[in-house]
């Protein structure tokens, strides 16, 4: 969600920041926009729609050496150019973009307007240069300063001043924003990605701190004043530069990677002679897991459902409480924080406002909580200062596939951790270990024969309304399955535990509606081919995904799609798959843009 890219140094910015741009196309956005410092003011070009749009405005080209770039996502105004960044004070020498939303925008826009501003866009963006304007007295910084003293909200934000060619400001309170360390240049961004063409040395804001960067480094302070002393990180080697690698989106491509990103993640931890595992992040002892009464995870979207197939396998396999949590929900609704509960704060990007919401309000109750994110560094990495990364590798398409399956692996290792700790013998603990350490394995064996995947999309595409459906594990999957059809292909749909059908969804169903069924060999088996039964009586055309194998499901299906065999708390590695496939292909059917969707963004930092 929204990209910032900011530049300065002994080069050209213009193409460095277009490149950057390009660089976080991935995380979703409806405009793009540049600015650049010249002698006489700021060089200002931007366009509606995609960086290469805007990369033909910029084409008459402007040699400045220091300048920022955004891609917008919109929240306040429509998909206007008025409301594209950057944004510029009246006398367009102050140049601003913004990430995060003010949220006493209408106070401050009033008082401005009283001073005999003119306001330009719908945004609340737009407050921000003039009040910076408002506060300048030749000193850049302290203007910035004293200006976000009277912003209550969300920001992550560059500043150039065209009186300032050699300096650029950032400041940073709930949006993420990094600085890369050159040699003669630095870089300013929200991104890590859009970083690794210039550095892999980097400093990390974070919340209530401002910088001065030149072209020589940054100086960080706090906003309340005082310097901060901040070393120095590497990004990981990770961060290299997207290819599609012969795939004509990254979401094929990330879908197809997921045998390798489970490997990376399993890597190292399981342990089958011991019938156990090692996370070292979590920095846990077996006392301290024995003395955990209950486990919750907190996520939105994709990672709410990988914290559902978590909390079922904790349940299932170490017999202790636990459940999912909506993290939008539950940091806005004075939870109660059990002193000896564990929180699992779940992101793929590590930024989600949400779910970095979640953790300052456990923090603040004194509970524990740890994070699941593949994003090294990120900010729910650094606030919960302990926990798991997943090893996924980037993640470009805006639609989440591996970052899935390495959440919900990363939980079913710790999962085992916990059970060998609570009352699984080392035997049983050998066997779960073997079967996690063949996910991979079985992963790649459905990849290599997928099954009629364009039948399925054949049946789904024309579809006015499709249902999922799944019980005990496959619930989560069915939800996931649902999501990852609307994010891609817009068909609408929906997920419901198989046992809620006759409880009012089934009135949805008329003569060939595509009902979409999980059902892998488990406890519940026999329980779901009657929910089959069901929907079929009432002209329902299903698509079973099933194990491979059992000819009683794919005798029911009109579609049947079979996977390999693998224990039960297993089988959403492998059932989920299909899912994503089938979204895919229901996309490149309908000619959707399959890796930057409609109003989606890859990295939702606003609430």
């Amino acid at each position: 969600m929204c990209g910032i890219i900011a530049y300065i140094g002994d080069q050209e910015a213009l193409p460095r920041l277009i490149e950057g741009l390009r660089r976080l196309e991935y995380r979703g956005y409806d405009s793009a926009g540049v600015a650049l410092i010249e002698p006489d003011g700021v060089w200002l070009r931007r366009a509606v729609g995609r960086v290469a749009g805007l990369a033909a405005e910029t084409s008459d080209g402007c040699t400045s050496k220091v300048g920022i770039a955004h891609t917008r996502w919109a929240t306040h105004g429509g998909v206007t150019l008025e409301n594209t960044h950057p944004h510029l004070d009246a006398t367009h020498r102050i140049a601003v973009v913004h990430n995060g939303i003010i949220e006493n925008m209408e106070a401050l826009k009033a008082v401005l307007i009283a001073d005999g501003v003119e306001f330009l866009s719908e945004t609340d963006t737009e407050v921000l240069p003039h009040l910076i304007r408002r506060h300048y007295t030749g000193d850049p910084l302290e203007a910035v300063r004293a200006a976000l003293s009277h912003v209550h909200g969300t920001y992550g934000i560059a500043v150039a001043f065209a009186d300032h060619p050699d300096v650029l400001i950032a400041a940073r309170f709930g949006s993420p924003l990094v600085i890369g360390l050159g040699d003669g240049e630095t870089v300013l961004a929200s991104d890590p990605q859009a970083i690794v063409a210039h550095t892999r040395r980097v400093l990390y804001l974070d919340d209530r701190e401002i910088a001065v960067i030149s072209a020589d480094g940054a100086k960080v302070q706090r906003l309340s004043g005082g310097d901060v002393n901040r070393d120095v990180s590497l990004i990981e080697a990770d961060y290299a530069v997207a290819e599609l690698g012969g795939h004509e989106h990254f979401m094929a491509k990330e879908i197809w990677e997921q045998p390798d990103a489970l490997l990376r993640c399993l890597r190292g931890r399981v342990q089958i002679e011991r019938g156990n595992a090692k996370l070292g992040g979590l920095n846990m002892t077996p006392r301290d897991m024995v003395n955990i009464r209950e486990v919750v995870t907190v996520g939105c979207g994709t990672a709410y459902h990988a914290g559902m197939v978590g909390s079922m396998a904790i349940e299932h396999l170490a017999r202790l409480p636990a459940h999912a949590e909506v993290a939008s929900e539950f940091r806005n609704r004075h939870p109660i924080i059990p002193p000896d509960a564990l929180y699992f704060a779940v992101s793929q990007s590590g930024e989600t406002a949400d779910t970095l919401g979640a953790v300052e309000e456990i923090l603040v109750k004194g509970g524990q909580v740890m994070g699941v994110v593949n994003v090294v560094g990120s900010s729910i990495a650094r606030t919960c200062g302990a926990g798991v990364y997943v090893y996924a590798g980037p993640e470009i398409a805006v639609a989440s596939t591996k970052a899935f399956t390495s959440q919900v692996t990363a939980l079913l290792v710790f999962t085992l951790m916990l059970a060998r700790t609570r009352n699984q013998s080392l035997a049983q603990g050998e066997n779960i270990a073997r079967a996690l350490l063949e996910a991979p394995d079985k992963l790649q064996e459905y990849l290599d024969d997928p099954g009629p995947i364009d039948a399925a999309a054949d049946l789904v595409k024309d579809a006015k309304y499709c249902m999922f459906m799944g019980r005990g594990f496959s619930y989560p999957v069915a939800l996931e399955g649902a999501l990852k059809l609307k994010e891609i292909s817009y068909v609408p749909c929906e997920a419901y535990p198989a046992g809620e059908m006759k409880h009012g969804p089934i009135a949805m169903l008329e003569d060939g509606t595509p009902v979409i069924v999980i059902a892998p060999r488990g406890s519940q088996r026999d329980k779901v081919i009657s929910n089959i039964k069901e929907v079929q009586a009432r002209g329902a055309r299903t698509i079973i995904v099933h194990t491979r194998g059992d000819d009683e499901m794919a005798r029911l299906a009109d579609v049947s799609i079979p996977v390999p065999e693998v224990r039960e708390f297993i089988s959403p590695l492998l059932t989920v798959v299909p899912l994503q496939l089938l979204a895919y292909k229901v996309g490149i059917a309908l000619g959707r843009d399959i890796d930057k969707p409609r109003n989606l963004a890859k990295s939702v930092t606003v609430e």
